[in-house]
C-alpha cells in the first residue's frame, strides 16, 4: 500500500495553521507550563529568594498537611467560590435575557453601563467598593437607612466581609459574562422562537426549552472559568481587607502571597501554590465531566 501523498495546498494550509498557533503555544510554554514546573521544583527546596536553594525533599508538603491556617484558607476559598460562582452565573444570565429584549440605542447604553466596571483596574474597583461599603459614610448604608434598615459593618464584620467582597467582584465581572451570554443568545435563530410562539409557548417555556439548552456550551465555559477565577481572587481582597478582620477573608491565594512575599518562605509558598493548582485542575476536570455528561444525556 503506497502512502497517501500530501498535496502542496494541504501542506501550505498546515504551515499557515501552525504559524497562527505558534505564538499561543510559545505563550503557554513560557507563561504557564514552565512556571508550573519551576514552582514544583522550588517546592522541593528550602528557599527565601535571597540565598541559594537547599534541597528539602517533600518537607514542605508534609508541613502543609499540618498547617491549620492553610486549610482554613482553603475552606474560606471554597465558601467564597460557592457564594460567588452561582451568583455571577445567574445575574449574568438574567442581565443578558433582559438586555436581549431591549431594542434600539437603549440596548447599547445599558450594555456599556454593565461593562464599565470591568474596564477599570482591580485596585480602583476595590477602592470604590471600600467607599461604597464604608460603615459610617458609605452609599450602601445610606440606601439601607432610606429603606428603613439598619447600618451594617460590611468589611469590618467577620461574618459579612467575605460576602461584601464577593458582591464587589460580582459587580466588576457581571458585565463581561453578560456580554458572552448575550453574544450566544444572538446566535440562536429567531425561527425557533417564532415557531414556539405559533405553538402557544409562553416566554418562560421558550427560555426553558430553547434558550437554556442552546446555551449549554456557553454556560459550561462560564462556570469553569468563573470557578477558576474565584480560586484566584487576590487583588480586591488584598486591597479591601488584607485577609481581615481576624483572617475571615484570608483565602488560599492571599495566604500563599503572604508566605512568599511577606515571610519569604518561597519554597513553602511554591508547595502551597502547586497544591492549589492541583485542586483547581481536578475541580475543573470534574466540572467538565459533569457538565459534558449532562449534555450527552439531553
Amino acid at each position: 500500500m503506497t502512502p497517501k501523498r500530501i498535496s502542496a495546498r494541504t501542506r501550505n494550509e498546515w504551515v499557515t495553521a501552525y504559524g497562527f498557533l505558534l505564538p499561543n503555544i510559545v505563550g503557554l510554554l513560557v507563561f504557564v507550563f514552565i512556571p508550573i514546573i519551576y514552582a514544583f521544583y522550588a517546592s522541593l527546596h528550602d528557599w527565601n529568594a535571597l540565598s541559594p536553594k537547599v534541597y528539602a525533599g517533600w518537607a514542605n508538603y508534609r508541613e502543609l498537611l499540618h498547617d491549620d491556617e492553610w486549610w482554613a484558607s482553603v475552606r474560606k476559598t471554597l465558601t467564597f467560590s460557592v457564594v460567588y460562582v452561582p451568583l455571577l452565573f445567574m445575574s449574568s444570565l438574567l442581565s443578558a435575557v433582559m438586555l436581549n429584549a431591549i431594542r434600539g440605542r437603549a440596548s447599547g447604553v445599558v450594555r456599556t453601563m454593565f461593562l464599565m466596571p470591568f474596564a477599570i483596574t482591580s485596585v480602583i474597583s476595590a477602592i470604590i467598593g471600600m467607599f461604597m461599603l464604608d460603615p459610617r459614610n458609605g452609599a450602601v448604608n445610606h440606601i439601607l437607612e432610606l429603606l428603613g434598615g439598619s447600618p451594617q459593618q460590611f468589611l469590618a464584620s467577620t461574618s459579612q466581609a467575605m460576602f461584601s467582597i464577593a458582591g464587589v467582584i460580582l459587580w466588576i465581572n457581571v458585565g463581561y459574562n453578560m456580554i458572552i451570554f448575550l453574544s450566544a443568545m444572538k446566535e440562536i435563530p429567531r425561527d425557533y422562537y417564532e415557531a414556539a410562539e405559533i405553538d402557544g409557548a409562553t416566554g418562560w417555556k421558550s427560555f426553558r426549552y430553547i434558550t437554556l439548552p442552546l446555551l449549554k456550551e456557553t454556560s459550561t465555559f462560564i462556570l469553569i472559568v468563573t470557578t477558576i477565577g474565584s480560586f484566584q481572587a487576590l487583588e480586591q481582597i488584598l486591597v479591601m481587607t488584607d485577609g481581615g478582620p481576624m483572617n475571615s477573608t484570608q483565602v488560599s491565594v492571599l495566604y500563599i502571597f503572604k508566605q512568599g512575599f511577606d515571610m519569604l518562605n518561597m519554597g513553602y509558598a511554591s508547595a502551597l501554590a502547586f497544591v492549589l493548582f492541583l485542586i483547581i485542575f481536578c475541580l475543573s476536570l470534574f466540572q467538565l465531566k459533569l457538565l459534558s455528561s449532562k449534555k450527552e444525556g439531553v
